[in-house]
């Protein structure tokens, strides 16, 4: 199949582009950045430089089985104009662009984030409400692309679409983007070094699932192989709380009041000290637990990485300052 990947030299892009390649589609990767040594075609891969926010979208999805969009900016919190410019509106140009060229199947990421608060630990399916875990510009956006794809879903039926909906993404190599884009200047290498963490501050109740990129890569795959539509959440084995969490770092916990937590962010937030606001640690504090019982029985999705090994493949990353020759990810 002739595949096209949008965002595709980033975190879970890169990894789609590999599993994508290696299951012997031909795949078209959309990117802002070509990446490093790289020229317009490798192997089965050709690179495209073309930005999802002001390009013409159409020519590049031409003759195309299949449409991946996971283009999205994080950056610049304190600038939600330039992420809803890309995210927001680049997704409903991708959508445009795959009418317009009719493509006959499209596969969006969405997140966890979307989905609407809760106060209990009990997993929930692909029906949960998809407003938002909190004010965040991350979570508003991609509820709205939710919305983009409900409207996109109700004008096109003859097309086939798929929304999958990770837990929080990690792998090695995109390590030290994520350390600059949760972290900033802050977070140095050596902060993630096991051996220099004595205590490990929790926040009382979180609990946090996780997905290696690679997994999120063979999801993607089966969505784009298989007749299937609608969302599908994807998490993998294992619940990382407190004493996880503590056994993971080799080191004992200490629990911290998440207000206190949320409030120190958005003042090191405001004073452009830290990147990310206390928003998103509210989300994370209220996010569901999701059941991924559906991408199992209709994906025949195994993740081959539990949680806790995604969380300590971001650890040793950030502190050996990983990284690829993809833009995003350079170290």
């Amino acid at each position: 199949m002739d595949v096209v990947v949008t965002g595709a030299s980033g975190n879970i892009g890169s990894a789609c582009v590999r599993e994508l390649a290696h299951a012997g589609h031909d795949v078209r990767g959309l990117a802002r950045r070509r990446p490093d040594g790289i020229g317009s075609g490798q192997g089965s891969v050709a690179w495209v430089a073309a930005d999802v926010a002001t390009d013409d979208l159409a020519p590049h999805l031409e003759g195309a089985d299949a449409v991946v969009h996971l283009a999205w900016r994080f950056q610049p919190t304190h600038r939600p104009e330039v992420t809803w410019q890309t995210n927001v509106v680049g997704t409903r140009r991708v959508l445009d662009a795959c009418s317009r060229a009719g493509v006959p199947a499209v596969v969006c990421a969405s997140s966890v984030a979307a989905y609407s608060p809760v106060d209990h630990d009990e997993p929930v399916t692909e029906s949960w409400a998809t407003d938002g875990a909190s004010g965040a510009a991350y979570c508003r956006e991609k509820a709205y692309v939710e919305r983009l794809l409900d409207d996109f879903e109700a004008g096109h039926p003859q097309t086939r679409v798929v929304r999958l909906r990770p837990a929080f993404v990690f792998q090695r190599s995109a390590a030290s983007e994520q350390r600059r884009i949760f972290g900033g200047a802050l977070a140095r290498p050596w902060m993630f070094d096991v051996r220099r963490i004595p205590a490990l501050p929790v926040p009382t109740g979180l609990r946090l699932q996780a997905v290696q990129s690679g997994d999120v890569g063979r999801a993607v795959t089966a969505a784009v192989e298989r007749p299937v539509s609608g969302p599908f959440n994807l998490a993998a084995e294992g619940v990382l709380r407190r004493d996880e969490l503590g056994e993971l770092v080799g080191a004992r916990t200490v629990p911290v009041p998440p207000g206190l937590v949320s409030g120190a962010m958005a003042v090191g937030w405001r004073a452009r000290a830290l990147p990310v606001p206390g928003s998103l640690f509210d989300a994370l504090m209220h996010v569901p637990l999701m059941s991924s019982e559906r991408a199992a029985r209709e994906l025949g999705w195994r993740p081959e990485h539990d949680a806790a090994h995604a969380v300590g493949q971001m650890l040793d990353g950030a502190r050996l300052r990983a990284g690829s020759g993809m833009p995003p990810l350079h170290r």
